[in-house]
């Protein structure tokens, strides 16, 4: 019998790379053992993900007995399907829609608070200027919040860690790395994000990390 193909995730910087982090954090949160495959910030593929230059990202890249899966989304229902009892959707429909949604809109939006305040672990911004069109965004993230938060009385975005979390997760660091001004029910939300011992794993990752990227690493 032909031996089974080795479980492997693709990703980038761990630095930088929010998707990968998105992706990372499902794999975990789903309980799915997996080989890390790392691509240098020199392949063309991670520098269109990291400097957003291309529409379309092929990392993180799931494979999985034999199947590959490279949209963080599909990942994410490939994995929901595969492991039902990780709770990557909340068990209830409406709650389940609700959470498709948040999540989708964080897949296709957010345009500009990508690009004002790239994901960059290792920095920190103290007073830095966020700009209207960025603002607007974080306003809306906050607003998700707060109404995920009321509605499903926490302590995470659907009551327990959800699909939802692990694609906001990289916001968390963001407002962080940028000093973003926080109410005290999103802060808190963020400090139990960052808390998280999967993000404790990443996040001493991309402090290790040595490779560079210049254009993400400017005096903001």
């Amino acid at each position: 019998m032909a031996a089974m193909s080795k479980t492997t995730l693709t990703i980038s910087s761990k630095n930088y790379s929010s998707w990968s982090l998105r992706g990372w954090l499902l794999c975990k949160m789903a309980g799915l053992a997996f080989a890390e495959k790392p691509l240098p910030s020199s392949d063309p593929s991670t520098r269109a993900e990291l400097l957003l230059l291309s529409p379309s990202f092929l990392v993180p890249c799931l494979t999985h007995q034999g199947i590959a899966i490279w949209d963080t989304l599909a990942i994410a229902e490939y994995l929901h399907e595969l492991r039902p009892e990780a709770g990557l959707l909340p068990a209830g429909r409406a709650a389940r829609a609700h959470c498709r949604a948040i999540c989708g809109e964080m897949h296709s939006g957010f345009g500009n608070l990508r690009s004002a305040l790239p994901m960059n672990l290792k920095a920190h911004h103290a007073g830095f200027k966020v700009w209207a069109g960025a603002q607007a965004d974080i306003d809306r993230v906050l607003a998700i919040w707060r109404d995920c938060l009321a509605t499903y009385k926490g302590p995470y975005l659907f009551g327990e860690l959800s699909m939802a979390d692990a694609m906001y997760a990289p916001v968390c660091t963001r407002f962080l790395t940028y000093d973003v001004t926080l109410d005290a029910a999103a802060s808190a939300y963020c400090r139990r994000i960052m808390a998280l011992p999967f993000m404790l794993e990443w996040a001493a990752a991309a402090q290790a990390e040595s490779e560079e990227v210049e254009e993400l690493d400017v005096e903001f």
